[in-house]
This record gives structure tokens, sequence and C-alpha cells, in this order.
């Protein structure tokens, strides 16, 4: 049986900030907004294109291999349900966070394709975020639920890239 690792809920769970898809998507409402009110430099079309579009591809293949890799090991996306098992095979063994990888490279795509350099600042902090209070939460309850099998996984595995 795993152990149980309460939270200050009560749950087991991590505990993170918020739901992750809504950091981003927050950044990415903060980033058009300010777009919207201040004026920015333009970049031409055709380098938009060429630095956006592999950015939004690559970012949604880590994010569809992430979750595929979850549905795989029947664990839920759901970072405020426990956590069945340490997923360490396809997008996880090149960064311990593929989805939140993903986000980012989807966001600042997005950003690339929209010309809206002002949603780039609003990302850096969404990526403090998600690190600090998303990541760091779930690794330390990841450490407490698996033990060494988390923590040989994650000695060997970069957080980002």
């Amino acid at each position: 049986m795993i152990p149980s690792v309460p939270t200050s809920a009560g749950r087991d769970a991590p505990n993170v900030v918020a739901p992750p898809p809504l950091i981003y998507l927050g950044s990415l409402a903060i980033g058009f907004g300010l777009d919207a009110l201040l004026p920015s430099p333009s970049l031409p079309t055709g380098l938009r294109a060429a630095l956006g579009w592999p950015l939004v591809v690559a970012g949604f293949a880590l994010i569809v291999w992430f979750v595929a890799a979850f549905r795989r090991a029947g664990t839920p996306v759901d970072p405020y349900r426990p956590t069945t098992a340490v997923i360490t095979d396809g997008a996880y063994r090149l960064s311990r966070n593929p989805g939140y990888l993903g986000m980012t490279l989807v966001s600042a795509g997005i950003a690339l394709l929209a010309d809206a350099p002002w949603v780039f600042a609003p990302l850096v902090a969404a990526v403090l975020v998600i690190d600090r209070g998303v990541i760091a939460r779930e690794e330390r309850y990841l450490e407490h639920r698996f033990g060494d099998e988390y923590l040989r996984y994650k000695a060997g595995t970069r957080r980002w890239v």
C-alpha cells in the first residue's frame, strides 16, 4: 500500500498553488493586456512564424506525450488527486516536467505568432510560480510518497531540460 501524504487541506496531493494550465492562461491574458496598452517592437512576420510555429508544435507534442504517459501509468494528471506511480519513460526520460515545459513553449510560440512581446514578461513570472508553487510542492510530495524510487529518478533527470 502506498502511504498517504497529508497536505494542509488534509488531502493526499501535492497542494499546488493553482492549476498549472490556469497559471499559463492567466499569464497569456495579462501579457495580451499589457501588449494592448503598451507600445512594443515588432518582428517581421516570417521570423515570427519561423520561431513561433516550432515552439507551439513542440510544446503541444510534449503536452500530448506527457498526458499519454500518465494514462499508460494509470495515474491522474490532476495535481489535486493522489499520484499512484512515478513516471520515468517517454518524455519523462528527458525532463521531470514535460507538461510544464510544453505549456511554456506553447505560450512563447503564441506570443511570437501574435506579435505580442509583452506576453513574455508575465510568462517569466508564470514559470517562476510553476517552479516554486507547483513543481517544488509536487517534488516534496513525490519524495515523501515514493521515497528512494523518486529520489533516484530525480537525481538522474533534469527538472526542466
